[in-house]
């Protein structure tokens, strides 16, 4: 009988091999991670209080230009009247808002520094389930911690404080804490590929972070303009079920849509002829199943633009031409 030689690895080779991964990616990205404590933050803000204020928070965030522009969530820095940036080294200093979107939990914050070591930005599309991460931030106030873990799923959809729907979020069991949020998702390769922004308080291993596709867009639009311009039709709405007849009668490609509870007024919505008790089942073109889909329809391209919106009205189907307008920031 002919010998065989067994190549796999031992497990202490493994092993081995899975801390040198952990390690270098602390080694390499820590530096960029930060400690970002606000003062008079808005309620809304989910990380660790701090002080004797309640209005006061501790979040986490990452340097990733080299002037020093730091990204983290909205919910750590929106409406705080200052923010102060802690780095590795011990050094902190005053930064300044430069925009937050918290639609997608994104913000960036300017630390006025030079030559700071910045992250390398990621792509997130290529993420695959099973794969190694690394979450790095300041859980409850201890600066720089180290989780481990893997990507658990892609593609979820996570609410935002203002009740929209974010799209792509990346599920990781990497532990997260509050204290973390902001902090920079990183593969095995030392790329940030998610903004970690959510737990689960009940749960164990279930863990969110805003995939770094979104981030670097909504990162990008802050830095131009301050704030992330989306269209506005002026109407309150809930996803209600559609009765089949109708479906079948009228042709439709889906099966629920949104029924208008209340128009703003003077809004594009009053302007177009909708009404109280309309439900809206296509807009541009494509299906609106529910809320959700009406606010991914709703992007800054369609300001000013017109565009056809097929609605029920009892039995009948009407189509209509409204013109959506800049939404304007909510007040912090």
């Amino acid at each position: 009988m002919q010998n065989t030689i067994d190549d796999t690895p031992s497990d202490g080779v493994l092993l081995d091999a899975y801390s040198r991964a952990v390690t270098g990616v602390a080694t390499s990205v820590s530096p960029s991670v930060v400690k970002i404590d606000v003062r008079g933050a808005s309620r809304s803000t989910g990380g660790r209080r701090a002080g004797p204020d309640p209005d006061d928070g501790v979040g986490s965030g990452f340097v990733f230009t080299p002037d020093g522009y730091v990204m983290t969530n909205s919910h750590v820095v929106h409406g705080a009247k200052s923010i102060r940036v802690t780095f590795p080294s011990g050094d902190s200093v005053h930064a300044d808002l430069v925009g937050d979107d918290p639609e997608t939990d994104v913000a960036v914050v300017k630390a006025w520094e030079r030559e700071l070591p910045a992250v390398t930005l990621g792509d997130s599309s290529a993420l695959q389930v099973g794969q190694l991460v690394v979450a790095i931030g300041n859980p409850l106030g201890f600066q720089c911690t180290v989780t481990a873990g893997v990507v658990s799923a892609l593609g979820r959809s996570l609410r935002s404080k203002t009740g929209r729907l974010i799209d792509d979020v990346v599920q990781t069991d990497a532990a997260l804490n509050p204290g973390n949020s902001g902090g920079p998702l990183v593969s095995s390769a030392g790329h940030v590929i998610g903004v970690n922004t959510a737990m689960i308080p009940a749960a164990q291993g279930i863990c969110f972070a805003i995939a770094i596709n979104t981030a670097k867009f909504v990162a990008g639009r802050l830095l131009r303009d301050g704030r992330i311009t989306r269209s506005f039709i002026g109407v309150a709405g809930q996803t209600v079920p559609l009765v089949r007849k109708l479906v079948r009668h009228h042709a439709l490609a889906t099966e629920g849509g949104v029924l208008v509870t209340s128009v703003e007024g003077n809004s594009p919505a009053a302007r177009s002829g909708l009404r109280d008790g309309d439900i809206i089942v296509h807009f541009a073109g494509e299906p609106v199943r529910g809320i959700d889909d009406l606010h991914r329809r709703l992007t800054d391209e369609r300001v000013g633009e017109v565009t056809d919106i097929t609605i029920l009205r009892g039995v009948e189907k009407l189509e209509l031409a409204i013109t959506p307008e800049v939404k304007q920031p909510r007040a912090a």
